[in-house]
């Protein structure tokens, strides 16, 4: 297990340093909770399931939902923790990722229980920076972004689309009260900057996620449950949670079908018409 070098973590056995993966161990198509505790549910609608690593916050399992290959691995809190799972796991053959995530609403009319599908992010997050200049959009996939769509639409959940603010930090980054009560310029009035701005929701690893999985030349998209709507101040974690495992998880089942047409019809991008 020892290192081959420390400019490339990866061990004598070919697995990844932090998520303990090695080439073989995930299918192509990711599925990414923060959340640890959110796997068991994720790969509980699966028809197989086996572990494959469980090293700090990266738990991983691989197995099949209605015959397709499937992976699921968690990230933890935060842009960091995302940069770490989609460097690891591109290096080992993943291709297709989809956050299932936890968000805040900042629009009045998203209700806790929602689904926010984000279709691109605002790099607050300070991880993306270290790639790529602020300039750089970072956008879901159109593949990955329609099939949550219409897996959404199939199972009959409330969902939203829009963009989405990725923040590095939970309190102040996102205008929470701490103990250090005087606020760089700019960040007390964050949340209503954003609304102006047509913004629909916080979380911490979406622009992360969508700027390197563009840059890696891979897809991604993000469906997030809304556990808390910071314009009416109220919160209730786990809502949506059920409805938003179950659109991930028939997310893949229809990339896997729309990929399998490409490829049957010898194309490189999916439109709607391939399907008639």
């Amino acid at each position: 297990m020892t290192s081959i070098k420390a400019n490339d973590p990866s061990t004598l056995d070919g697995k990844q340093y932090h998520i303990q993966c090695k080439k073989g161990d995930l299918a192509k198509y990711l599925l990414i909770p923060g959340n640890p505790e959110r796997i068991p549910k994720i790969v509980e609608g699966w028809e197989q399931s086996r572990e494959i690593s469980y090293h700090r916050e990266f738990h991983s399992f691989t197995g099949k939902y209605k015959e397709t290959d499937i992976s699921a691995i968690s990230s933890g809190i935060g842009p960091a923790c995302m940069a770490i799972v989609v460097n690891e796991a591109t290096a080992v053959g993943v291709d297709t990722f989809i956050r299932v995530g936890s968000t805040g609403a900042i629009r009045q009319e998203i209700e806790c229980g929602d689904l926010v599908i984000s279709s691109a992010a605002v790099r607050l997050d300070g991880a993306s920076q270290s790639y790529v200049l602020p300039e750089y959009p970072a956008h879901a996939n159109y593949e990955v972004l329609m099939a949550l769509i219409e897996a959404a639409e199939g199972l009959d959940v409330r969902y939203h689309v829009g963009i989405t603010a990725t923040t590095a930090d939970f309190y102040a980054g996102q205008e929470r009260d701490s103990p250090q009560t005087t606020f760089p310029s700019g960040m007390h009035s964050i949340i209503r900057n954003l609304q102006k701005v047509n913004v629909l929701n916080f979380e911490m690893e979406c622009a992360t996620l969508f700027t390197l999985s563009t840059l890696f030349n891979n897809r991604a998209g993000t469906v997030c449950a809304v556990y808390a709507n910071r314009i009416k101040n109220v919160f209730d974690p786990g809502a949506g949670e059920e409805d938003c495992i179950r659109v991930a998880n028939e997310a893949v089942s229809i990339l896997r079908d729309w990929d399998a047409c490409k490829q049957t019809r010898g194309k490189k991008h999916f439109y709607p018409s391939l399907l008639t």
